[in-house]
């Protein structure tokens, strides 16, 4: 993740491993390869120590937190990009001290087979963007941040997570192509008037037909 820590005035790099044991020594075992490994001169680390989930809780309500302007977007970077290069912009010119930059690695289970429409889009690589600030004279600073890192980004990208995703403003794919035409013929056969609300993309011109599973620069 790329942010400012609490208590430092510093764009930082925060580099997390998790992994699940049936006890304390094998978690051990599993994470110290990284540990040994890790690169010299960071500014705090910390190695196994004890966590729960109420601290969990505690740390995600504390980087989302209440009464904020939120601009958030993601992608699925090709396996086959340059992933460090496509986004060293995005990770060292975070445009407020509240927002961060994320990247997620999706494999091993990104290669699992998987049934029916479930998660038919994703790679190995995921990214996102949490652009928070609380001040309205920032939303085009902010807004238009997001907007610039997303134009270079999305071009080295499969696609994208639809959670995180504004329909109004930026047009990729969201389900594999097989599977996306699936889930419209599904729409059209069980609500052919549209009466369920589609994906308020700008205008809510899609209706029933839905997305158009694609990349903009390609429509």
């Amino acid at each position: 993740m790329g942010h400012y820590p609490p208590g430092i005035d510093q764009l930082c790099l925060f580099v997390l491993f998790v992994t699940f044991k049936d006890n304390p020594d094998d978690a051990r075992d599993a994470l110290l390869p990284a540990q040994e490994t890790r690169p010299t001169g960071t500014l705090k680390e910390w190695f196994c120590e004890d966590d729960n989930l109420d601290k969990e809780y505690d740390a995600q309500g504390a980087a989302n937190p209440n009464n904020h302007r939120y601009c958030a977007e993601n992608a699925y970077i090709s396996n086959d990009a340059d992933v460090p290069a496509v986004l060293e912009e995005a990770f060292t010119t975070i445009p407020h001290k509240k927002a961060f930059a994320l990247w997620y690695a999706m494999n091993p289970c990104s290669r699992r087979k998987l049934p029916d429409m479930a998660l038919s889009m994703q790679t190995d690589h995921y990214f996102a963007l949490y652009t928070i600030w609380e001040d309205e004279k920032d939303d085009d600073r902010c807004r238009g941040w997001v907007r610039d890192i997303m134009k270079k980004v999305e071009r080295y990208s499969e696609g994208a997570y639809l959670g995180d995703s504004d329909f109004q403003v930026r047009q990729t794919r969201f389900w594999g192509a097989m599977q996306g035409k699936r889930l419209m013929n599904v729409r059209k056969k069980w609500d052919p008037e549209g009466r369920i609300c589609g994906y308020l993309d700008a205008g809510d011109v899609s209706g029933v037909n839905g997305l158009t599973n694609d990349h903009e620069w390609k429509l």
